[in-house]
């Protein structure tokens, strides 16, 4: 007797674009395919382990309540390994969600970290769902690095965007993947603003004037350290902003590579360019986007036997 493929879901890395992921969720789920395992990397590992934890009907009413002040008060920022600690993030999911171990999980869950001193890809298999997250989201630049076991993690993305390779590793047939960096070449610095400065990507709160005050003053820094612009050149993007550009050129050309070698059986791929760095507030939009996507993909997951005829 035909035994029936396995199915893994593999989330990629992608900021705010990845509330996409629980609209490709859904849409798979409406279609009656049910994924056997799941793993991700920095934004795609968050969602998996709340899809893993059984939590993910919460965890989207949470993630569509969101608003640009509910953002900024997760960041907890300091200036050393990163502009944001981190903490706070992770300190709400353990309060708001379970955190049990990923071997006690609803199904089997892995996250991708990266080695800070090695550069080698690790792969989170056990021990603290939480702890597995905050290491994947490390986002260099922005989270300082996560501690794990003695050794220090950044995020998975920057070694394996897209994780096809630790689905097939937990067991997977038919892998389904996930990809947010698709369209973002070209488009992933900001517009400046009217006086020809570059826009900050994290979106503050105009009544928060402690906030605002900050990140000014952060980016008038960063601003004296540049030569005075010349206005026939094009505006120069804030240091974040060029790091995080860097991150995301990085990420195509990576993801690009390993699917060459070793492809899924299925992409998807939202177009969610236009959201900012932390647009995490835009869930709704995020969201319909991922199902649309997912829905598109549905003609040939029914060829491959799975779902609804």
């Amino acid at each position: 007797m035909n035994r029936k493929p396995v199915i893994g879901l593999a989330l990629g890395s992608g900021s705010a674009r990845g509330w996409a992921h629980i609209g490709v969720i859904r849409a798979l789920e409406q279609a009656g395919i049910k994924p056997d395992l799941v793993c991700g990397a920095s934004i795609g590992a968050v969602v998996g382990a709340a899809y893993a934890l059984g939590e993910l009907d919460r965890f989207e009413q949470w993630a569509r309540g969101l608003t640009g002040r509910t953002v900024f008060s997760f960041m907890d920022f300091k200036l050393a390994g990163g502009m944001l600690k981190g903490e706070r993030v992770i300190d709400f999911f353990r309060n708001r969600f379970s955190d049990r171990p990923i071997e006690a999980l609803d199904m089997p869950f892995a996250a991708v970290a990266t080695g800070l001193h090695s550069g080698s890809e690790v792969w989170l298999r056990t021990g603290s769902t939480a702890d597995a997250v905050r290491a994947s989201m490390a986002l260099p630049g922005l989270f300082t690095p996560a501690q794990r076991e003695g050794r220090l993690l950044v995020d998975g993305g920057l070694v394996n965007p897209v994780p096809v390779s630790l689905a097939r590793a937990m067991g997977a047939d038919i892998v389904i993947a996930v990809d947010l960096n698709a369209d973002i070449l070209g488009r992933h610095l900001r517009k400046p603003g009217a006086n020809g400065a570059a826009k900050p990507p994290v979106d503050v709160p105009e009544d928060d004037e402690e906030a605002a005050g900050w990140l000014s003053r952060l980016q008038d820094g960063f601003a004296a350290m540049l030569p005075t612009p010349d206005p026939a050149r094009v505006p120069t993007p804030s240091l974040l902003e060029v790091v995080l550009a860097s991150v995301n050129i990085m990420q195509v050309r990576i993801t690009r590579s390993r699917m060459a070698g070793d492809p899924p059986e299925v992409m998807i791929a939202p177009q969610l360019a236009h959201l900012g760095l932390m647009d995490f507030y835009r869930a709704e939009e995020a969201i319909a986007e991922g199902q649309r996507a997912a829905e598109k993909t549905l003609p040939f997951l029914q060829q491959l036997g799975l779902g609804a005829v």
